[in-house]
């Protein structure tokens, strides 16, 4: 045994560094935040509950069923089934469902998406009690969209994935180079009723 070793065992010198650490952390301030008290600021491009974009002129969803999420998803929980209108034949989105429970939160399927018609808002405070509630339908992602949409303060809102940061904008899809901000606040403008007057003079007319 060297003279350094005994005098490390002799005067705990290990002992009394980890106390002074111990010393030290007690004297600086805590960085633990008193959550749901506190919160931290979410910054663009956080991956939270998925949603459907309701489009604001047919208060649809926007989704085309081109199948790239499902077929890009590397967790495989993205179920869609198209089927065709028995009057022209064209196909239609008849089902789309997000087993919540299975997805690794990625993002694949929101930059894939040529039409921006899915999005993984930064709604993280969600839970249930069922598997079932975690099973998001096509009807459910609108909801969630309608309530993360509530939530904002501004009117507009751009996900950060709908267009990427390195990405050459000129070999995006159209439907992604074209994709502007979303309203937030859907207003429907009702037509002026015609006053009682102005029907006369068209009858006399």
């Amino acid at each position: 045994m060297t003279l350094k070793e005994l005098v490390k065992k002799v005067f705990f010198l290990e002992i009394l560094k980890g106390m002074a650490l111990t010393f030290k952390m007690m004297c600086t301030r805590a960085v633990t935040i008193q959550y749901p008290k506190q919160r931290r600021r979410i910054y663009a491009g956080f991956r939270g509950r998925h949603a459907f974009v309701r489009d604001p002129k047919t208060l649809k969803e926007k989704c085309i069923a081109c199948m790239r999420c499902a077929n890009i998803c590397p967790s495989q929980c993205i179920y869609i089934a198209k089927k065709k209108r028995p009057e022209d034949g064209k196909l239609y989105l008849a089902q789309y469902d997000i087993e919540a429970l299975r997805c690794i939160y990625c993002g694949y399927c929101v930059e894939t998406c040529p039409v921006c018609a899915l999005v993984l808002t930064e709604d993280y405070e969600y839970s249930a009690y069922t598997k079932q509630e975690l099973y998001f339908t096509k009807e459910k992602l609108l909801e969630n969209w309608d309530e993360f949409a509530a939530k904002q303060k501004e009117d507009t809102y751009f996900n950060k994935f709908w267009r990427p940061d390195g990405i050459d904008a000129s070999k995006l899809p159209k439907g992604k180079r074209e994709q502007g901000p979303v309203p937030t606040r859907i207003v429907v403008v009702s037509e002026p009723e015609s006053s009682p007057e102005k029907n006369e003079k068209k009858e006399t007319d």
